[in-house]
């Protein structure tokens, strides 16, 4: 399928690697130019170079912390003017609804509500300027269905989701669209992190906590980045401009819900 978005820019936050990178590989697959940031340098510039070579379009890179004001000027003055933008940012730590204080609510607010809103409220303007554009945010299966030691995530994803669920209304007249992805578990850096607290509290192998977890999936395995980002292209597209303020989940079927 033509997603009819060759020669469009776009920003994807968080894109050296995971399901930041997926998204950022599908759109270049589709044609499309790239702003990519992340953290680390190192992985950044491979990632981008793998990129470029493979697809042959344009690619910009941007080490930054997008949380903070100043790794977002620096991103925005490389992005000026994209028709695309992908946000995404680590989630914040567990742990118990006891151990969390006002400090930790607003750090998670600042890196998972705050940030993609300040990103929006940038490059949207430009967007309805021309008539259209699209922005896909990445948040969680938990703003379905709350993970109870995410506590911070959960609140703060539900937030955006909520933020995203008017504003998306109020830009949808000007060709510009607003939606949501919701991943569960994909076979990521994330997952063997997970999977490694797993083995060694329950004293088993990396393959048997792995195992454990796809069991409970209906999917009876993992996501992949490829298939994550295939998504991601397409809410990008031209194709989808009647999908306006959703929230796709991408979980195998484990979040079990009618809607």
């Amino acid at each position: 399928m033509d997603l009819g978005i060759a020669g469009k820019r776009a920003l994807v936050c968080a894109s050296s690697k995971g399901l930041g990178l997926g998204c950022a590989q599908a759109l270049a697959e589709a044609g499309v130019n790239l702003v990519m940031n992340a953290r680390g340098k190192e992985a950044l510039e491979l990632a981008a170079e793998g990129i470029r070579t493979k697809y042959g379009v344009d690619v910009a890179t941007v080490a930054a912390d997008i949380t903070t004001e100043d790794g977002r000027s620096a991103v925005l003055e490389a992005a000026a003017s994209v028709d695309i933008l992908v946000t995404n940012a680590g989630g914040p730590p567990p742990g118990m609804w006891t151990d969390w204080e006002r400090d930790d609510f607003i750090a998670a607010l600042d890196a998972n509500m705050l940030a993609p809103i300040a990103l929006i409220k940038a490059l949207v303007p430009g967007m309805i300027d021309k008539g259209w554009g699209r922005v896909v945010n990445i948040t969680s299966q938990s703003v379905k269905a709350p993970i109870a030691v995410l506590g911070l995530s959960n609140s703060a994803r539900a937030g955006l989701t909520g933020y995203v669920a008017g504003t998306a209304r109020q830009v949808a007249p000007h060709g510009v669209t607003i939606n949501n992805m919701l991943p569960g578990i994909h076979a990521t850096d994330r997952a063997v992190s997970l999977d490694t607290g797993v083995s060694q509290q329950q004293g088993i192998t990396l393959d048997e906590a792995r195992q454990q977890r796809e069991a409970t999936i209906p999917a009876r395995r993992y996501g992949t980045a490829e298939e994550f980002g295939a998504m991601c292209a397409f809410l990008c597209s031209q194709r989808a401009g009647f999908i306006v303020g959703q929230n796709i989940l991408l979980d195998g079927g484990a979040v079990n819900a009618t809607l």
